[in-house]
C-alpha cells in the first residue's frame, strides 16, 4: 500500500497566499489539488493550520501530506446511490451506512460528494476552493448524517438551492425524523429532551450535554418494546441540528443508541456493526416551485434483521 508523501521547506516570499506559494514549490500538482490539500488539513506552516488565501510572513516552515492519489481528493467516483427524487435544482437520496458525507482530513476520497459530481457533474462548478471559508468540500450539501447512519438526505444541484434549504434549515422549517433503537426504555413513553450540547472537554472528538454548549431539542416517542433485551423502538423528531444530537441525547437519559460505541456500550449486545439510528422522514419546501415535499425511507434490511434477531 502507497503511503504520503512528505514536503517541507521554508518560505521565502513576502506577503504571497498560502496557496500561491505552494503552486510555486510543488507544480507536479495543480491548484485545485493543493486547495484540497489545505482544506484537508494536510497543509501546516509552522504547526498550524492556515485558510488558502492567508498571506505569508516570509521564514515559515511549511509542511505538506500529500496521499498516494492527490487527483483523486476532488474526483468523481461511480458510488451508487439510491436518489429517491431529482431535479433540475436539488435531489434526495436514501444514504447507506458506512458511506462518509464529503471529503475531509484522512477520508480524501470515497464520499458521497465524490459520488455525487459523477451522477452530476455540474456540481463541478459549485467547488468554491478559493473562497477563505474554513468549509470544507461540500458541494450542495446541506446537512449531514453520521458515516454510520442511513437514511434520507437533501443535496442542492445549484448555488441558489443550496442558499435556500440551507436557509430552511437555519430556521428550523425542515422536518427531520429518526428510527432508533435504544438499549433501555425510556422512563417515560414520549418526551422532549432541551440539553446544549458542546465538545466534550476531557475527549475532544466526542460531543456531550454542556451547560455553555449550543442549545439543541430532541423529542421522542416510544413505537416498540417487545424485545427480548428489553430494547425500545423509538420514533425522535430533531428541532435543531448539533453534531451527533441524537446519539448525545439518549445516552444523556441513560438509553444509548444499541450499536454506538462512542456513546453507549462499548462492546454490542447485538450482531449489529454501527449504531441503529436510521434518518427515516425528510419534509421541506422546494426552494423554486414552494411545494412542500415529504419523504419517507424504511429500514434498511441491516436494522429491520437486528429487530428480528431479537423478538
Amino acid at each position: 500500500m502507497s503511503e504520503e508523501t512528505v514536503y517541507e521547506f521554508v518560505n521565502d516570499v513576502v506577503g504571497e497566499r498560502l496557496d500561491t506559494t505552494l503552486c510555486a514549490h510543488l507544480p507536479q500538482l495543480t491548484r485545485t489539488q493543493l486547495q484540497a490539500l489545505i482544506k484537508t488539513k494536510r497543509v501546516t506552516v509552522d504547526e498550524a493550520h492556515m485558510k488558502a488565501g492567508e498571506r505569508l510572513r516570509g521564514g515559515e516552515r511549511v509542511r505538506v501530506l500529500v496521499p498516494p492519489e492527490p487527483s483523486r481528493m476532488l474526483a468523481a467516483e461511480d458510488i451508487p446511490l439510491n436518489v429517491v427524487y431529482e431535479d433540475a435544482h436539488l435531489v434526495v437520496l436514501n444514504k447507506p451506512a458506512g458511506l462518509v458525507v464529503h471529503p475531509a482530513a484522512g477520508t480524501p476520497s470515497g464520499t458521497l460528494v465524490n459520488a455525487l459530481l459523477a451522477r452530476y457533474p455540474e456540481l463541478h462548478d459549485m467547488l468554491d476552493l478559493d473562497d477563505d471559508s474554513e468549509d470544507e468540500l461540500r458541494v450542495g450539501i446541506v446537512h449531514r448524517l453520521d458515516k454510520d447512519t442511513s437514511g434520507l438526505m437533501v443535496v442542492a444541484r445549484t448555488h441558489d438551492a443550496q442558499q435556500a434549504l440551507a436557509t430552511q434549515f437555519e430556521e428550523r422549517t425542515v422536518d427531520k425524523g429518526y428510527l432508533a433503537l435504544l438499549e433501555r426504555v425510556p422512563k417515560t413513553l414520549k418526551g422532549v429532551i432541551d440539553a446544549p450540547i458542546g465538545r466534550d472537554p476531557r475527549q475532544r472528538k466526542r460531543m456531550s450535554v454542556q451547560a455553555n454548549g449550543k442549545p439543541a431539542k430532541t423529542a421522542f416517542e416510544v413505537l416498540d418494546v417487545d424485545f427480548r433485551g428489553g430494547q425500545a423502538l423509538v420514533k425522535l423528531t430533531l428541532f435543531t441540528g448539533r453534531t451527533h444530537q441524537i446519539r448525545v441525547h439518549m445516552a444523556f437519559i441513560g438509553c444509548p443508541i444499541v450499536g454506538d460505541s462512542v456513546y453507549g456500550y462499548r462492546k454490542g449486545r447485538t450482531p449489529l456493526k454501527r449504531q441503529f439510528l436510521h434518518a427515516a422522514h425528510l419534509a421541506f419546501t422546494h426552494p423554486f416551485t414552494g411545494e412542500r415535499l415529504t419523504f419517507d425511507a424504511p429500514l434498511p434490511e441491516d436494522l429491520a434483521e437486528t429487530l428480528q434477531q431479537l423478538r
